[in-house]
């Protein structure tokens, strides 16, 4: 089980709901952990390994078709890789490899578990990067040295990888970097896809030189992605869109420029605050300090698979668990690059029409929303992430309102940067479960939701009323988002 206090959860406030609510965010957890379906990708008969399956890529990918690698003429295996959880993915690489598996090595989030025998792992900072990240990137370079053209490299990159993949540019320091990636993620709210664009120029292996950092070698890019998820957002195949549109995967090319990065600083009006090093190695725009490009990329010796199909997807899987219960599951809506209180003030309008009139839903009804919300915190220093103050806005909008329950998760266990420090309580909580009764049960045990949110300090707030989910650390496939209308 994910939800590590359930029992907490689910013993007051409006039961029925919040059972429910339990039963339908867990679903959504489990399915979220990439350990089996990273070992259906891989197969492994005597000396013949063959990986992928139509499932697992993305439609128009020229290289299509199983990969079949005959391992008598490989010198070595290894993985490199970073992600929230990625131990589960290089687990299952170590669990159908067996001896095969040379070795490598992995940057997982801080409170993960380090259960991999063969594959090395270092524990870094999320969101904002440590040293960790860069002793995880020193590790990973050191390998790529070992590397030679008879060799087989897997990378993997998922949620995370943008922090945890850190080793800075010639000139940069770490805590330059922290600095202004607390700056622009935490205090300005800048969504990771435009952040990204920043930080890929002023990093050594992001960008897509992960891959090329192993160029020598056939290169295998996982990536914790449904492959073909990328449909809504042009009329390209999905394929091209990845090859051309990324900013995020970072075994993958990006194609944004120099000067891309110093547009997004200044749409952001963050020149003064950005450090000097920053800003020069921008402006120098070095032709060799550029990220890896399409045109560079299609000359490595690579395949890419999403390992997180549709069909498999957490969000499915939630939706099949609220109809099992009786409900109409629902897609509502996708919230990326939302303020969570602003979301929050929509929804609940929209739910308070729903129990007046019965439109535009009819109960009963599980709303399922995803993406990934933003908070704003300026100069806030207030534990909380942009789940946990989603819910506690909805327990103040829907105070009252009976047959409602809300909940909202980052399916990786840990939302937001963490820093709680409560006698039982986890470090970072995963969101909330909020119900109608939640304002009435705050006022009674003096915990002001107001203040909380006010101050961003919601993670506190949400745990004192036995609302905070506290769930086990594991890969992030984005947010899980649930409202439950009952008759």
């Amino acid at each position: 089980m994910r939800i590590k206090n359930r029992e907490m959860l689910v013993s007051h406030g409006y039961l029925a709901g919040r059972k429910n609510m339990a039963e339908i965010l867990e679903a959504g957890l489990m399915a979220a952990d990439p350990y089996c379906n990273t070992r259906e990708l891989f197969h492994l008969e005597g000396n013949l390994l063959s990986i992928g399956s139509p499932e697992f890529e993305a439609d128009g990918d020229p290289r299509t078709g199983t990969e079949v690698i005959d391992l008598s003429q490989i010198e070595h295996i290894y993985v490199a890789g970073a992600a929230k959880g990625v131990q589960r993915m290089a687990k299952a690489i170590e669990d159908v490899l067996g001896e095969w598996l040379t070795g490598g090595h992995v940057i997982g989030k801080y409170g993960d578990s380090t259960e991999l025998t063969r594959i090395g792992i270092t524990l870094g900072s999320h969101p904002t990067p440590d040293e960790g990240c860069v002793e995880g990137c020193r590790r990973i370079l050191e390998l790529s040295g070992k590397v030679t053209e008879k060799d087989l490299v897997i990378t993997i990159i998922g949620n995370g990888g943008s922090s945890l993949l850190t080793y800075p540019s010639e000139g940069i320091t770490i805590q330059e970097v922290r600095d202004f990636t607390y700056m622009m993620q935490i205090e300005k709210g800048v969504p990771t896809i435009e952040l990204n664009v920043v930080r890929n120029h002023i990093d050594q292996l992001k960008g897509g030189r992960l891959t090329r950092l192993f160029s020598k070698a056939k290169v295998i890019c996982l990536d914790c992605v449904d492959a073909n998820d990328f449909r809504m957002r042009g009329v390209r195949e999905n394929w091209q869109i990845l090859m051309h549109e990324n900013r995020w995967l970072h075994n993958l090319p990006d194609e944004t420029t120099f000067a891309d990065a110093l547009a997004v600083i200044e749409k952001y009006e963050a020149e003064e605050r950005t450090p000097e090093s920053i800003l020069k190695h921008l402006r120098t725009a070095a032709p060799e300090e550029e990220t890896v490009h399409f045109q560079e990329f299609q000359e490595f010796d690579t395949r890419m698979f999403g390992i997180t199909p549709k069909s498999r997807d957490f969000m499915e899987v939630s939706k099949r668990k609220a109809e099992e219960l009786g409900y109409r599951a629902l897609t509502f809506a996708h919230v990326e690059a939302v303020e969570s209180v602003q979301a929050a003030r929509i929804f609940a309008s929209v739910v308070k029409h729903t129990l007046e009139i019965g439109e535009p839903f009819q109960a009963p009804v599980a709303l399922f929303i995803g993406e990934e919300m933003v908070v704003e915190v300026g100069k806030s220093k207030g534990v909380g992430g942009r789940n946990q103050e989603y819910a506690l806005m909805m327990a103040k909008l829907l105070a009252g309102q009976e047959r409602v329950t809300v909940g909202a998760v980052d399916t990786d266990g840990t939302d937001g940067p963490g820093g709680l420090r409560l006698e039982g309580a986890p470090g970072c909580l995963a969101g909330g479960i909020i119900d109608g009764q939640t304002w009435e049960e705050a006022k009674k045990r003096e915990v002001d939701i107001e203040h909380a949110l006010a101050t961003h300090n919601t993670s506190e707030a949400l745990w004192r009323l036995g609302c905070g989910v506290a769930a086990e650390q594991n890969v992030s496939m984005g947010d899980l988002g649930v409202i439950l209308i009952d008759v």
